[in-house]
Parts: structure tokens; sequence; C-alpha cells
């Protein structure tokens, strides 16, 4: 993890737009002729962040979609797309899973660029978005006394991906076919004051949002849903891909949408362990059932 946390912090020292939110954030928003539009790019590595041998139509759709995800989390409807992906003998199948997959959310491709290499493969896409309000929803809004919330059951992607080793691939949609949950941000972004989508893990995910909001995420391992049994919580808590939205809500707010408070924001001065461990603003800390988590490794997927 501090791989990844040294590398921002060295991309921090290049020429940064504001909009980049000083890469603290899951998307860029810039203010242009009135309109204010979302930006986000991510990338998907055949054997990292898909199963090698996996039906490249599966691999286009989660593609769209985790890009999706994070204009979802900002509360923007999708405007368009840029792909590029790495061709091979299963392309005709890849352009199928990304005709399935516009269409489901009514996007348009608006071009890219294609290569070829590999194996592994990667493939990487752009999306452009419309910001439904302004001020667009951050990472970084949480304030002391709000409610910590989530959609959605966490562990789903793993159950899916479990089963998608076992051959049941009816089993593993939730890991093969994810869902970008437009509507519930669009609807959740005038109310939120700090919204993210859940990637990497919701622990992880929940550390960066405290880091980035400069204040404690308190959060009931109980009171977190999960799609796994009981003894398997924790590992529901710490795995990724499940594209679920973590917000954070003033209190005796509720949430327009189904969703589960898993937690409350309280200021890092209260319990004396906030720290600097790495991320760009050191105040605020993760504390999961009483016990501080001051640094992200263990807590997720690291890129």
């Amino acid at each position: 993890m501090s791989g990844e946390l040294d590398l921002i912090e060295r991309l921090r020292a290049l020429p940064l737009h504001e909009g980049a939110r000083n890469l603290d954030d899951d998307a860029a928003v810039l203010e242009i002729g009135g309109e204010t539009l979302v930006l986000t790019h991510d990338m998907l590595v055949e054997g990292v962040h898909t199963a090698r041998g996996q039906d490249a139509a599966d691999v286009a759709w989660k593609l769209v979609a985790t890009n999706l995800s994070d204009l979802a989390a900002k509360g923007a409807r999708p405007v368009g797309v840029l792909v590029g992906f790495t061709r091979g003998k299963d392309e005709a199948r890849f352009v199928a899973g990304l005709e399935a997959a516009l269409r489901h959310y009514g996007v348009p491709l608006l071009g890219g660029d294609t290569v070829s290499g590999g194996p592994p493969r990667s493939h990487g896409l752009t999306a452009i978005g419309r910001a439904s309000h302004v001020p667009v929803p951050s990472r970084g809004g949480a304030r002391p006394g709000d409610a910590v919330w989530v959609t959605g059951t966490l562990g789903a992607a793993l159950a899916g991906f479990e089963a998608l080793t076992a051959g049941d691939r009816d089993g593993a949609r939730a890991y093969l076919r994810p869902q970008a949950l437009i509507e519930e941000g669009l609807a959740l972004a005038p109310v939120a004051t700090a919204m993210m989508d859940v990637s990497d893990s919701l622990l992880l995910d929940a550390w960066r949002m405290a880091r980035a909001s400069g204040a404690n995420l308190v959060l009931e391992s109980a009171a977190v849903p999960i799609a796994l049994p009981e003894a398997r919580r924790d590992e529901a808590l710490r795995w990724g891909d499940d594209y679920q939205l973590l917000f954070a809500l003033p209190a005796g707010l509720a949430p327009p949408v189904r969703a589960t408070r898993i937690g409350t924001v309280e200021s890092p001065d209260s319990r004396g362990d906030g720290g600097s461990d790495g991320d760009s603003d050191g105040g605020g800390a993760l504390i999961l059932d009483g016990r501080p988590i001051a640094s992200p490794d263990g807590l997720g997927y690291s890129h």
C-alpha cells in the first residue's frame, strides 16, 4: 500500500488543475461553459482485476460499470465514454459486452484506441458525466456528527468470485457484472456530505474517506449488511468489487435510497487517535469496533 501512496504523493507535485481535487477523490470536476463535468478513468488488467480466461464480454461490462460507478459516487449523469483495449482472439466478445453495458446504462461511445499486446492484456476507459448537483460530493466532506451509511450488501462479489472458481457462472453475476448505482448517486448528491463507491473494500474505502475528511469514521462491523455467512464477516468487509455507495449524511436525516447505517463521524480530537501515515491531510482515522486503524495495510485491495 505504501508504494501506491508514495506514487500519488509524487504525482501531487506535478502541475494540477483545481478540478483534480489534489488527487484525493475518485474523479475530477471541471467547470466549463456553465456546465460542471465529472471525469474519471479506470483500468482493468487481466489476471489482476479479472480472472484469466474470463469471458471478454464480462470484462467489457465490468470496465464500463466500474467507471460509471465513480460517476455515480459524484452524483453525475453519464454523458459518454472513451475506451482503450488490447486486441485479441476474443475481441468480438469484448465488443458484444461493451455494447450490452452501454445499452444497459444508455451511454454512448465517444471514441478511444486499440492496441495489440499481452498477455496480460489491459483495458482502460474514461467516463464523462454531467454533475446533477453542485457542489459535487467528494470523499472529503464528512463532518463530526454525521451518520455513516452504505447501500446494499458487502461480500457479494467475493461470493460471486468463489462461485466462478467453482464453475457456477449463474452464481457469479455479482462479480462478473457489477452494477453502477447511478440513480442512487443522483438521489444522494444533494444531501450527502461525503460519498464514494466501495471498490477496494468497505474498510479501505472508509479509511480513505476518514483521511480525506480529516475526521474519524467510527464503524460497527456487526451493523454492516453482508452477503456471506456470519463467520466470514471480516472477509466481506475487506473484499473489494462490490461497488456499493459509502456516504455520510447529517445527523437525523434519512437517506433517500435503501441503505444501512453503519457508523458515525467524530472529531479526530475526540479520541486522540488521528495520525499521519502517508495520506494527504493526516487528520482522521478509521475506528472499527472501538479500535483505531491508522494504517491502510491489510484493509483491502492494494493497487
